[in-house]
């Protein structure tokens, strides 16, 4: 049996009131290349013509719109002459996106952005409907000299900076690309195992120590009393950059390398004579096992 409970929605919708200038949210039940259809769970559906649904010029409503989807918008008309309500989510994007950029920024959250056009000092891209720069400096965690190469370039962005009363929305590339990079890096250090010789070049010197460049995009510390075996006032006296050495990882803390010059060169040492005692006491002669060989040399 029906009961009341089954008609709620239908109750509820008989009594309410929508007026011009409401925000209400629906559900996606049609979309075409002209316009958005929404169930209002109302006597009613509501219409968003594609020209009011975003202001970013790489919108498509066929790809970035599906059925089932929620959208907020703006009541623009209560009947556009067909019976529909008619919405804008671009008049609801002024007011509810800057809320939602608020949290975005807050919470560190990454998002993934088309770059729809580059500008002098940055580039312009849109999220949640709203027109964001990203500074040159910031596209990059490098130098870019000619920011062409962003043109509808798609970017990992987090947001930096949000201001409603001055329309301001700033987002950053770098310190995604930072982190990513970060984590790469300390997953190469985890991966080196302590005691191994490997060979690198020196790539600077300091008056500390010199800095050698182990390959993977890896470097480390060759610490001055780890350079040689005697004491040297700075590393210029024995090594200059561009120098091939042969290096022994010592640890690799907080995802700092140390190296040593020093043990490589003690350790290869003692692997050096024990190659040559193992050599002389090899021969191509046959030893021979049997009494008379054991007995020979012995005076009795």
């Amino acid at each position: 049996m029906e009961t009341m409970k089954d008609y709620e929605d239908q109750i509820e919708s008989s009594f309410r009131t929508i007026n011009e200038g409401d925000m209400i949210k629906g559900t996606v039940i049609d979309v075409t290349d002209e316009e958005v259809t929404l169930d209002l769970r109302y006597y009613t559906q509501g219409i968003i013509k594609v020209e009011d649904l975003s202001d970013d010029p790489n919108f498509s409503v066929l790809d970035d719109v599906r059925i089932g989807d929620e959208i907020e918008a703006t009541v623009t008309k209560v009947d556009d002459g067909n019976g529909n309500i008619l919405l804008s989510k671009k008049e609801a994007n002024s007011v509810l996106a800057w809320d939602v950029l608020k949290e975005y920024k807050e919470s560190g959250k990454e998002f993934t952005v088309k770059v729809s056009q580059v500008v002098k000092g940055g580039a312009v891209a849109y999220l949640e409907g709203i027109r964001g720069f990203i500074p040159a400096s910031q596209l990059d965690v490098s130098y870019v000299e000619d920011l062409s190469v962003f043109e509808n370039r798609k970017l990992t962005v987090r947001v930096t900076e949000v201001n409603k009363d001055k329309q301001k929305l700033i987002m950053s590339a770098r310190e995604v690309l930072k982190e990513k990079l970060k984590e790469e890096h300390d997953h190469k250090v985890a991966m080196l195992v302590p005691g191994t010789i490997t060979e690198g070049k020196v790539e600077s010197l300091q008056t500390f120590g010199a800095f050698v460049d182990i390959g993977e995009g890896l470097s480390g510390l060759v610490h001055i009393s780890q350079i040689c075996d005697h004491r040297i006032k700075k590393p210029s006296e024995v090594l200059k950059v561009g120098d091939t050495v042969k290096v022994k990882i010592l640890n690799t803390n907080d995802g700092k390398i140390s190296l040593s010059i020093k043990a490589a060169e003690e350790e290869s040492g003692h692997d050096e004579k024990a190659s040559r005692e193992a050599e002389m006491y090899s021969s191509n002669e046959t030893i021979g096992t049997g009494l008379g060989e054991l007995l020979k040399g012995i005076k009795l």
